[in-house]
């Protein structure tokens, strides 16, 4: 998978609330009550103020049938964007 090179990609928590709960209408607590866990895990993850850890991601893959990957990817996706160094670093010459 490529990253985008115009735009930032999209916070997992973005594609958590607009993918999953508004479609199955269904509330941050109602999912952090599902999953046993802090509401305010959840809210923060669809603020983008969390990221997605295994642990949320093997959570999430089993409420709504996804794999862990999916998730993680996601977030390693995002967390590469808004990473990014503003110089890159020239590659070794191996002679």
């Amino acid at each position: 998978m490529m990253l985008p090179t115009n735009r930032i990609p999209t916070h997992p928590g973005e594609i958590l609330a607009a993918e999953f709960l508004q479609p199955l209408n269904l509330t941050q607590v109602a999912l952090a009550e599902h999953l046993d866990i802090p509401v305010q895990r959840i809210k923060e993850i669809v603020q983008g103020k969390r990221g997605i850890t295994p642990a949320t991601a093997w959570l999430l893959a089993g409420a709504f049938s996804t794999s862990p990957q999916f998730w993680m990817n996601l977030q390693t996706n995002y967390d590469l964007a808004v990473s990014q160094p503003s110089q890159s670093c020239q590659p070794i010459a191996f002679y």
